[in-house]
């Protein structure tokens, strides 16, 4: 007698709106379709990064209306509620049309009505927060989903049934040795994919006495496309030797740069933080004071309360002989650096990917 086929499970991802949340969410998606054979769906918005970075990964996004309510004006919440029944009514039709076994939110503003969706039709739910603090979409729901994946272990109070997974990051980041204890200093300047304007502003007129009190030191600056040229000029402006340092808009071999890093000065947003625990990597971390929640201060204060990084505040920063000590201080101690490095290592989950698919699955009813 013939047995019946079985059927692929079916997820639907929800969310996105930065990098942070569609990246490690298109990671999970091809998890999904290599190992569990599943039909995988997007939700999303037309200004987030999700309607161009799905379509270029191969898979289908539907995008709906639906506006910010957080760190917005009155009037934009008050347009943003009006729409959310309509936004609402629209994820259900995609969740019934597509027959989810289960929805995926990463965040982000497609995330709330696609979850609030799922809650009210009944199919399983499960939430995914990469942030020490959870976004507003996250924190509504989170008490009413099926299972979470977190990254951060402070975020799992806002969850049922939250796991601390971490976030998915590139196999060749954990792949990573610590560079040559007695080769000379080498620090990266990372200010994500757009560059960070404050550090591209601080560091040319410091770099002239951070070459001159650290032997050897060369630096690594990544300025951003709109900012590199300005930048680059600053820097040879200030007289510093053009042999140890260097501006470039992107770098598109991270994982490498991170290898020949004794230290990284960064934003702490989840991804560059997941990166910096995959890769072992000492910090220097300077949250951007305008993330929503002040997020990217909590995440610097998990990887302090490590022991893993320093953690300099933008308001400090009126001073910037603090960022130039802290600099001084931190790669003139190779002993301190390699420590740090081992404890960042602690906070890595290279298995994050296998974990939350694998929990996307089981409530999907796919695993008996």
């Amino acid at each position: 007698m013939a047995t019946a086929e079985a059927k692929s499970p079916r997820i639907l991802i929800a969310g996105g709106g930065t990098g942070g949340h569609i990246i490690p969410a298109l990671a999970v998606a091809r998890e999904l379709v290599a190992r569990h054979s599943a039909e995988v769906l997007f939700v999303g918005t037309a200004r987030g990064m999700e309607s161009r970075l799905v379509p270029q990964a191969g898979f289908r996004p539907e995008l709906i209306k639906v506006g910010p309510l957080n760190q917005v004006s009155l009037m934009t919440k008050l347009r943003t509620l009006v729409g959310l029944p309509f936004s609402l009514v629209a994820c259900s039709r995609i969740i019934r049309d597509f027959g989810a076994d289960v929805v995926f939110g990463v965040g982000g503003y497609a995330s709330g009505p696609a979850m609030g969706a799922a809650i009210l039709r009944g199919t399983p739910a499960m939430a995914f927060e990469p942030n020490a603090v959870p976004g507003m979409a996250n924190r509504l729901v989170g008490k009413r989903v099926q299972a979470a994946a977190v990254n951060f272990p402070p975020a799992a109070k806002w969850f049922r049934n939250a796991e601390v997974t971490g976030i998915p990051v590139r196999p060749e980041f954990f792949a990573l040795e610590p560079p040559a204890a007695d080769g000379l200093p080498h620090l990266l300047i990372f200010g994500g994919s757009q560059g960070a304007r404050i550090f591209n502003t601080l560091m040319p007129p410091l770099i002239p006495a951070l070459l001159e009190s650290v032997p050897g030191l060369t630096v690594l600056h990544q300025a951003g496309a709109r900012h590199a040229e300005t930048t680059r000029a600053a820097y040879e402006t200030s007289g510093a030797d053009p042999a140890r340092w260097r501006v470039e808009a992107f770098l598109d071999n991270m994982a490498e740069q991170f290898a020949l890093a004794h230290l990284v000065m960064a934003r702490s947003g989840a991804s560059t933080v997941a990166e910096l625990a995959a890769s072992g990597k000492p910090s220097l971390l300077i949250p951007f004071a305008a993330a929503a929640d002040d997020h990217q201060r909590s995440n610097a204060e998990v990887m302090v309360h490590a022991d893993a990084a320093v953690m300099i505040q933008e308001r400090e920063l009126g001073r910037p002989e603090i960022l130039l000590e802290a600099l001084r201080d931190l790669l003139a101690d190779p002993v301190r650096l390699r420590a740090m490095g081992k404890n960042a290592r602690t906070q890595a989950h290279p298995d994050a990917v296998q974990r939350i698919a694998g929990r996307l699955i089981e409530l999907a009813g796919a695993i008996p």
